[in-house]
């Protein structure tokens, strides 16, 4: 059994492969035209697969993707080709859930508002200076600012995907009390205590009942472009768009034309329809807008899984075990 890999990886994670079977031959590419050269009779593959080395295997049965996401992966021959496709996913879940949670936080305690001051160094409590000027204002009064203030226990989260980064995200808001709803049509067993809603309006009443709405579906062909402005004119003009799964879902236009003219109050985006955003982008400078550039899934525990994930697959890729992972070809996950 024969195993090619390229671009090649460093010699510490070629060692740990090659332990795993003497009779797995693996051949470490440094160039194209090597991997060229060997691909012909291999029967696996690891790496970035292109339509050229496709077309000059004649026995390739297993590829194994490097990453989570294939948008930028798949090729119509591959689809169409007979070999098993297996993917990274289900390594991110927890560190991108965390993510979701801090936005969600600074959100309810108005953080972007609180950091603008800090970096001004004033204090200014948001709904007014002086509505705690007299802190002995006894039971039953609600100020401006205890209303500019949200606890999560009020809070209604609304998720598009319920993968395994969907439902840690729903785990995380579950536990802290808020109430959780999703959606997936591909979701088989939704989550304990979700609301999971389906039929043909789903993210429709998904979207109106939403005070935070994440998307962590994956980029496919279904998805593309999907949360557009009749979606942002479903959701609740107090509600904020989360996106930590695909740039490429959301429509950026249709996203500004929301925020400007009120449509929802703000959005926290990990990933963009075009990336890096543009440095003049009104997104930047928006008061109720949260930016971070593409690292939800940062940590470094990911390299690890990674390499976990590599080893077990090949080890039973070699023994002729089912395979993690494996891919819908035509749904691109």
């Amino acid at each position: 059994m024969k195993l090619v890999i390229h671009p090649e990886i460093d010699l510490r994670r070629l060692k740990l492969l090659r332990s795993i079977s003497a009779d797995l031959i693996i051949v470490n590419a440094e160039s194209n035209e090597i991997a060229l050269s060997e691909i012909s009779d291999a029967d696996g593959f690891y790496g970035k697969i292109t339509p050229e080395l496709l077309s000059a295997s004649t026995c390739l049965s297993w590829i194994q993707s490097p990453t989570a996401s294939l948008e930028h992966y798949i090729f119509p021959e591959l689809v169409h080709h007979s070999c098993t496709l297996t993917n990274m996913r289900g390594l991110f879940y927890d560190v991108i859930a965390d993510h979701v949670l801090m936005y969600i936080l600074m959100f309810c305690r108005q953080m972007p508002y609180y950091t603008r001051q800090q970096l001004q160094s004033k204090w200014a409590p948001l709904g007014g200076e002086d509505a705690r000027a007299n802190f002995d204002i006894g039971p039953g009064i609600v100020t401006a600012m205890d209303l500019a203030h949200t606890q999560l226990s009020d809070m209604t989260v609304g998720i598009i995907g319920l993968g395994s980064i969907g439902e840690k995200i729903a785990s995380h808001c579950i536990k802290l009390g808020m109430q959780v709803a999703g959606v997936d049509p591909y979701c088989e067993e939704p989550p304990d205590q979700l609301e999971f809603i389906r039929g043909e309006n789903e993210l429709e009443q998904l979207l109106g009942q939403s005070d935070f709405v994440v998307i962590s579906a994956p980029h496919t062909p279904e998805t593309e472009g999907m949360f557009n402005a009749k979606c942002f004119s479903q959701m609740k003009n107090t509600a904020y768009l989360i996106n930590i799964g695909r740039g490429a879902i959301v429509p950026l236009n249709d996203l500004r034309q929301a925020l400007e003219t009120g449509e929802i109050l703000g959005a926290a985006l990990d990933v963009m329809e075009s990336e890096p955003l543009g440095v003049d982008d009104p997104l930047w400078k928006h008061p109720n807008v949260i930016i971070t550039p593409h690292v939800a899934a940062c940590s470094r525990r990911v390299a690890e899984r990674h390499l976990e994930m590599l080893l077990e697959n090949v080890k039973r890729f070699s023994n002729q075990k089912p395979l993690l992972n494996v891919v819908n070809k035509n749904l691109w996950f």
